[in-house]
């Protein structure tokens, strides 16, 4: 089982032990992604008692920005497809009006889906352009999947080789850059498996993102950032234990790799706070941190000093 397969099984196990799923749901997505009864059952009882919530302050305050509004009305995207390593790669596409830059969406483990479309299009009334990825493209897209549940297990097929990910990101980091002005500064975010391969993307030397903004992701062992030089506004719940569990590592990286970078913790929030149509949404920390992001990703565009 690799770090990413991992995750995705411990995100089921997690909703079970918040009450966002039942038991028989938990035990039927396990399944669907090749764990055994037996071992599917001792990771659910891993996660039975609730973990402790960590010590933290309030985010600190977020440079950049020149108080825009950040609250207009979504541009809609249309559906896209462009060539990838491996075959056609699928994605919404929200172009900006007047685009200051282009920014790469990578969804959350329930695939392209509404929200994440909605994010994009958010991006785009913000001048923005944004491509939200389908990181399905290869097993036919997320629309072709009836549950969740499958979703999810197509992604952990995946994840057993998850460099397949990285490469289709820098596909579509391509295509965004195409889009967008020569020279235009580009950005990437990712929320929770997203956050996750934000990270990894930083990781596998992308060159070419000036900002990023991973949202409580894990970030991979042994990762160094040396090849990145984009500028990481890392956010994080303090509720969320698990993933904040790997949050020195991605700071000894940072830091190792010298990359201006801001880790803001958000006290009262958990894992998948910002998803406005999930159990766990915190809409005075989606806010701020939505402000936080636009903000960092303003200054890139405005040119790091």
């Amino acid at each position: 089982m690799t770090e990413m397969q991992r995750y995705l099984a411990e995100e089921v196990a997690e909703d079970l032990a918040d009450g966002i799923i039942t038991r028989r749901e938990a035990m039927k997505r396990l399944g669907l992604m090749g764990i055994s009864g037996a071992a599917a059952g001792a990771l659910l009882a891993s996660f039975s008692a609730p973990a402790a919530a960590p010590a933290g302050g309030r985010p600190a305050h977020a440079r950049g920005g020149r108080g825009r509004s950040t609250e207009w009305a979504p541009v809609p995207t249309k559906e896209i497809t462009f060539a990838g390593p491996a075959g056609t790669l699928m994605a919404a596409w929200a172009p900006a009006e007047r685009a200051r830059g282009g920014v790469l969406v990578i969804h959350e483990n329930r695939g392209l889906n509404a929200h994440i479309r909605q994010v994009a299009g958010r991006f785009a009334a913000t001048g923005w352009s944004a491509l939200a990825l389908d990181l399905l493209s290869r097993r036919g897209g997320t629309a072709a999947f009836a549950t969740e549940a499958e979703v999810t297990a197509a992604l952990n097929e995946l994840a057993a080789t998850p460099v397949v990910f990285d490469a289709d990101m820098k596909a579509a980091v391509t295509e965004l850059a195409n889009r967008v002005e020569r020279r235009a500064e580009l950005g990437a975010i990712g929320f929770c498996f997203g956050g996750g391969m934000i990270w990894r993307l930083l990781a596998a030397g992308e060159p070419r993102l000036d900002a990023a903004a991973p949202f409580y992701g894990p970030f991979p062992s042994a990762g160094s950032l040396k090849g990145s030089r984009a500028a990481v506004l890392g956010v994080y719940g303090g509720l969320d234990s698990r993933i904040n569990g790997t949050r020195p590592d991605a700071e000894a990286a940072l830091e190792a790799a010298h990359l201006e970078h801001e880790l803001l913790t958000f006290t009262e929030a958990d894992h998948a706070f910002f998803n406005d149509t999930g159990a766990r949404f915190n809409a005075p920390a989606a806010a701020e941190a939505w402000r936080r992001v636009i903000g960092w990703f303003d200054r890139a565009g405005e040119g790091r000093g």
